[in-house]
């Protein structure tokens, strides 16, 4: 299997190679911190040996429950919030069609409960209501408000549809083991049930069913995905300065040398979710005690034409990790134009993605020109492999970083205060004393 590689060298300008091999042992002490659960978090530890873990007859279960509501169903709504819908959707979104986002077969996989739009709902609602379509819910707790008012909503169309016997046959519920109110629903009404391990936080558990059931529904390979995950993890466990180690190490340099904002940067335009997952890991994981480095995206070559100019000559607090696709799937070549006008026959006969490779290192040189410390990983081509051992090399870099700065990076209390807030506001019953409390502030 081809490997995805990285590299620190355009560091080199603004924090020297022995600066950060001067952090390798601490990164390395780190990631034994992880390994055997000394480390801040270690009861969420369960997806450092998860690729490892899977058992065949796991992944058979998730194939034929993927095979079964494939086969009763045009469209599934994956339910979910954070960690819960956007490793899949990030899978799904990097190996679909462009401009279709569904098999062969005729599957299409949406999204709901990641949001509270009224009109996204409408709309939904209107769009399903001609089609045979399932469920898959994914909530550890069932009651996180975007994902379950969302469920309550699809569940009542679906039992209007189809009857609720059937429904019951198309809602695949991905929950706790034992408790929550939508372990409960579940057991009553007779869902295909999935377990979110106990040990494994949302954003890490793209590699239990919460990720898997969805990428299977999708049609792709989950055995390829969790292979992928497998083999970076060996690699990881086998050679001390790997990826992981001199990843979290080059960024934890440039952040104690005044680089507060890492830009994950692409230039491939499948890879806009996966970038979106990317933000919420790392996010979640570091933004405690005032610590921590701020994730933010870029989509190149598109977002040059917008941020582009603020990257360039802004203030200089930036670092940027670019994603780099070695080979795409097709080949389109550019053709030649008898006026000329563009002034591009130059470029005749040359495929688009050698054009989108020099912009790229282009885009990379002035980024570095103008003040930027550069890192790039390379992906050999965007499969379920490489994919797979992405995800586990940015996981397994965020727990080493997150050592690094002595946080828990795998906690995330300060998502409570908005939705207290919203509680409080909204008059849920409980909240009166902090209902009084907030009105008097605004």
């Amino acid at each position: 299997m081809k490997k995805i590689s990285f590299d620190y060298g355009q560091t080199e300008r603004f924090v020297s190679a022995p600066e950060i091999e001067k952090l390798f042992p601490e990164a390395e002490a780190a990631l034994k911190s992880l390994y055997d659960g000394s480390c801040k978090g270690a009861d969420f530890l369960g997806w450092l040996d998860l690729p490892d873990r899977i058992t065949e007859a796991e992944l058979k279960e998730i194939e034929q429950a993927a095979k079964s509501l494939r086969e009763r169903t045009q469209v599934v709504v994956i339910i979910g919030i954070g960690g819960s819908y956007l490793g899949s959707k990030a899978v799904i979104e990097a190996l679909s069609d462009s401009f279709h986002n569904y098999d062969p077969a005729g599957m299409k996989i949406i999204f709901a409960g990641q949001n509270i739009g009224e009109d996204y709902y409408y709309e939904l609602e209107k769009y399903l209501q001609d089609k045979e379509f399932g469920i898959c819910v994914i909530s550890k707790s069932g009651t996180t408000t975007e994902p379950a008012i969302a469920f309550r909503i699809l569940k009542e169309l679906l039992e209007k549809k189809v009857g609720r016997t059937a429904a019951c046959e198309r809602i695949v519920a991905i929950t706790d083991a034992r408790k929550g109110a939508l372990r409960t629903l579940a057991d009553r009404e007779g869902y295909k049930t999935f377990v979110i391990p106990d040990n494994v936080g949302g954003r890490f558990s793209v590699l239990t069913p919460v990720g898997l059931l969805p990428v299977a529904l999708a049609g792709f390979d989950i055995r390829s995905l969790v292979r992928g995950a497998a083999e970076m993890s060996q690699e990881c466990l086998e050679n001390s300065k790997n990826a992981a180690i001199r990843y979290a190490a080059a960024r934890t340099a440039l952040h104690r040398k005044g680089y507060t904002v890492e830009l994950l940067a692409n230039f491939h335009p499948k890879l806009h979710y996966i970038t979106e997952w990317w933000k919420q890991l790392y996010g979640e994981s570091e933004g405690k005690e005032h610590k921590g480095i701020f994730p933010a995206g870029v989509d190149f070559t598109t977002d040059l034409h917008s941020m582009g100019q603020y990257i360039q000559q802004g203030p200089r607090f930036m670092m940027e990790t670019v994603i780099s696709v070695a080979k795409p799937d097709h080949t389109v070549p550019i053709p030649a134009d008898a006026d000329d006008l563009d002034k591009l026959n130059f470029l005749a006969g040359r495929r688009v993605d050698e054009v989108n490779k020099m912009a790229e290192l282009g885009t990379r040189i002035a980024h570095v020109d103008g003040g930027v410390p550069n890192m790039k990983i390379t992906l050999p081509e965007l499969s379920e492999a490489s994919i797979g051992q992405l995800f586990y090399f940015f996981e397994l870099a965020c727990g080493i970083s997150g050592c690094m700065s002595d946080i828990n990076p795998f906690d995330q209390p300060g998502v409570e205060d908005y939705k207290n807030n919203m509680f409080a506001l909204l008059e849920k019953p409980g909240y009166e004393e902090a209902t009084q409390a907030i009105k008097s502030k605004f």
